[in-house]
Order: C-alpha cells, then sequence, then structure tokens
C-alpha cells in the first residue's frame, strides 16, 4: 500500500508552453463566395500526435484540426491550425501515459485552437466556426480500437 502511494505521489502532468506549430486560412472563391448565402456545409477533422522530447518527460503533443467550409460545392475557405504543446508527464505506466498524452493534452490545447479558428476566419470575413467542445477521450478510444484492427481503414480520427 504504501508503494502504490508513493508511485501515485510522483504522477505528474504539467504544460510547459503552448504554441501555434503551424496555421493556415486559403479563401480560394472570394470575393464571389460573399455574393452568396451563407449556409456552408463545413467538414472538421482532427488528429492528434505525441512525440518524447527528451528523456526527462517532456512531451510535444499537437493537435491539428482542419475545417474546411463549402457553399455549392465550392470551397469559401479552409483552415489548418496545429496547435501544440509542451507537457511534463512522469511516473505513469505506459498505457496510462498513451491516455494522458491522447486524452489530456489535446483537452488542454483544444480551446487555444478554437480561438485561433475562430481569429482567422473572422479576420477572413467569415462568422466564426465555435467549435463544439471534443470527446477526446471517444476519438482515443476510437483511434485505439482502428489501430487494434487495420484493416478498418485510416488510423486518424475524425470529428
Amino acid at each position: 500500500m504504501a508503494d502504490e502511494q508513493a508511485a501515485v505521489n510522483q504522477q505528474q502532468f504539467s504544460v510547459q508552453r503552448i504554441y501555434t506549430k503551424d496555421l493556415s486560412f486559403e479563401s480560394p472563391s472570394t470575393p464571389a463566395v460573399f455574393k452568396k448565402q451563407w449556409q456552408p456545409k463545413v467538414n472538421v477533422d482532427l488528429n492528434t500526435k505525441s512525440n518524447p522530447i527528451d528523456e526527462e518527460g517532456n512531451f510535444e503533443v499537437v493537435l491539428s484540426i482542419t475545417i474546411t467550409a463549402k457553399i455549392e460545392e465550392e470551397t469559401a475557405f479552409l483552415v489548418e491550425v496545429q496547435q501544440a504543446g509542451i507537457f511534463f508527464v512522469k511516473g505513469f505506466a505506459d498505457e496510462d501515459l498513451r491516455r494522458i498524452l491522447g486524452t489530456a493534452a489535446p483537452n488542454v490545447l483544444f480551446p487555444y485552437a478554437r480561438e485561433t479558428i475562430d481569429s482567422l476566419c473572422v479576420k477572413g470575413a467569415f462568422p466564426a466556426i465555435m467549435l463544439s467542445p471534443v470527446n477526446f477521450e471517444a476519438v482515443y478510444q476510437q483511434a485505439l480500437a482502428q489501430s487494434q484492427n487495420p484493416g478498418n481503414g485510416a488510423t486518424a480520427a475524425k470529428h
């Protein structure tokens, strides 16, 4: 019991830094798209990945979100954001470590990515997208299931 408590006390998860790794905004149909009624078909793709940075327990986690808004099959805009962070994670078993990097870290990054996306859309003279919250636990479980069943298509999580 004391050994278990000591291990739990040594578990650490903290944010070291949050940053925009890459971003892109394209509006190929302007200005003609502004004359059309704004009822877009919006497609949102998201993906997360993580990589160890060093041996001390620092990991880079990147949340990638791509949004395509189309009006009458014409692309109104395309936004791509890679919101990243450096997270210190220590004292967790491998499975728990993967879960933290695939769920807790993206939960921290998502509000930053959402704000960046909304800002880009507004600066492009479009309404803010206002992305709904994402259940990263469900996204993680879906990606895990797909990786265990490789004949089931792509491993990138889509929302």
